[in-house]
């Protein structure tokens, strides 16, 4: 019998991912806010020569309803390299698992054989995910070197509360196997993870538990700094708690986890939310000092003035629009580094070859809180929301957005309604960006469901870890 084959987009460096065949297809989720339908699995074409370019082309419902689809991500990819020639049992990056965030459920399509047409293989039922790995609320996953790492916001009590921590899944069966921290110690939020694997480390960062965010962003938690605000750096192969660093408790909810793509380097990004100082974001750097992990803040975007301008009633008392940074995204090459500001309506481009004095080099502008500027395929229509989850080509040309957060706080933020839509951007190779005019799917489009993470076909930058230079 005849070893299987490799999967060919298991790339074995970032410069071979950036060098493979682009992506043709993007998947986006969708839900529906009231609950009152299925949530979906969409497709959009995005070549650029089809002549369906934009429009959504594939469509998947769920079973259930109020599911709240949210981030999601494949069941194996590049990492499994790590094992290479160890037990591959013909692994490929073929399902795409999709947790409900409110739910708990979670829904493995399989993208074979018809890639826009993904069908649904299985169901993992949030018991499952109680019993086994002590965890609800699953948010956001990694495909990992052995198995598939998904974080959630809660305990498996159903409560609402933490801790929140990390579920450990198998990358065929999809059977949850068990929670995979074996000594937490301080942790108790929980939001991503991430890893560095030839430095045997996962960094994981905080946002809330389930009470404190299903209902929309508390005043009186944040004010009281009670939202996440530190980084944790763990032992990947032992699953045990090594350091904690705080970034002041000012920084509240600290989000999104970028390494590089570089498997020998010891640094990454972290997307801060706010501070309740002066409602600023923030973009912070982590990298190793001596045997130790320190944690720097490279970049501060400041809250707008809004005189003058309708602004949502958490927003009335301060006079001003924070970007709120919900998402961050760094490209393959480790070159650019994209920050969403959600509230303000502004995706901004980072050069971040030196990682330690990262320098602005694009931004665009679409959405905002009060300016609800126009995508230029639809100039008369002003749109809500703004850039929110963010996804680069692995090649480093392309970069894909949609506009919803997360349901209750788009209903805070922009309580007429955010609508839905999706935007691209083209990269200039020596920085800058601007948008598409021929990509904008929105609206109906999405038959009426608001659109939240996006997973390009064969790989992304926020899906792969790299194990050779």
């Amino acid at each position: 019998m005849s070893a299987p084959t490799m999967d060919p987009t298991f790339y074995r460096s970032a410069r071979e991912a950036a060098e493979a065949p682009r992506e043709e297809l993007a998947y986006v989720v969708a839900f529906d806010r009231a609950g009152e339908r299925p949530d979906a699995l969409t497709v959009v074409d995005v070549d650029e020569a089809s002549d369906s370019y934009g429009q959504v082309v594939g469509w998947q419902d769920t079973p259930g309803r109020g599911d709240e689809l949210h981030h999601f991500g494949w069941n194996a990819c590049s990492s499994a390299l790590m094992h290479e020639g160890h037990d591959m049992n013909g692994l490929a990056r073929r399902y795409l698992l999709v947790p409900g965030l409110r739910s708990s459920q979670i829904y493995v399509f399989d993208t074979h054989p018809d890639p826009a047409q993904p069908t649904l293989r299985k169901t993992i039922d949030a018991d499952e995910l109680a019993a086994k790995a002590g965890y609800s609320r699953p948010h956001t996953l990694h495909c990992g070197p052995d198995g598939i790492f998904m974080t959630c916001l809660g305990n498996g009590s159903g409560d609402g509360g933490g801790p929140g921590g990390i579920a450990l899944l198998d990358h065929n069966t999809f059977d949850v196997i068990r929670a995979w921290e074996t000594d937490r110690g301080p942790q108790e939020l929980a939001y991503d993870a991430w890893w560095h694997l030839n430095q045997n480390t996962l960094i994981t960062s905080e946002w809330g538990t389930p009470s404190m965010i299903e209902d929309g962003v508390n005043g009186e938690l944040l004010l009281g700094h009670k939202y996440g605000h530190a980084l944790h750096f763990w032992d990947l192969a032992e699953g045990r708690h090594l350091q904690r660093v705080d970034l002041g408790e000012q920084h509240q909810m600290a989000l999104e986890v970028r390494p590089s793509h570089d498997p020998d380097a010891t640094w990454g990004f972290l997307g801060v939310v706010v501070s309740t100082e002066d409602l600023s974001g923030s973009v912070w750097r982590w990298f190793r000092d001596g045997d130790r992990w320190a944690v720097e803040k490279v970049i501060s975007i400041p809250a707008e003035p809004a005189d003058g301008v309708d602004l949502p009633p958490l927003l009335q008392p301060f006079g001003a629009i924070p970007p709120i940074i919900t998402d961050i995204d760094l490209s393959v090459d480790d070159k650019f580094l994209y920050v969403s500001c959600w509230a303000t309506g502004e995706m901004k481009q980072y050069d971040v070859s030196d990682p330690a004095h990262p320098k602005e080099t694009g931004s665009v502008r679409i959405g905002g809180i009060g300016s609800n500027a126009a995508h230029p395929a639809a100039p008369d229509l002003p749109l809500a929301g703004g850039p929110q989850m963010v996804e680069v080509s692995r090649d480093g040309r392309r970069v894909f957005f949609t506009n919803s957060l997360y349901g209750a706080w788009d209903d805070q933020f922009y309580p007429a309604g955010v609508g839905a839509w999706m935007a691209k951007l083209d990269v200039d190779p020596g920085g800058g960006i601007s948008l598409d005019k021929r990509f904008f799917p929105h609206g109906e489009d999405f038959r009426g469901l608001r659109v939240h993470q996006v997973r390009l076909q064969g790989g992304d930058a926020s899906s792969d870890s790299y194990c050779y230079r």
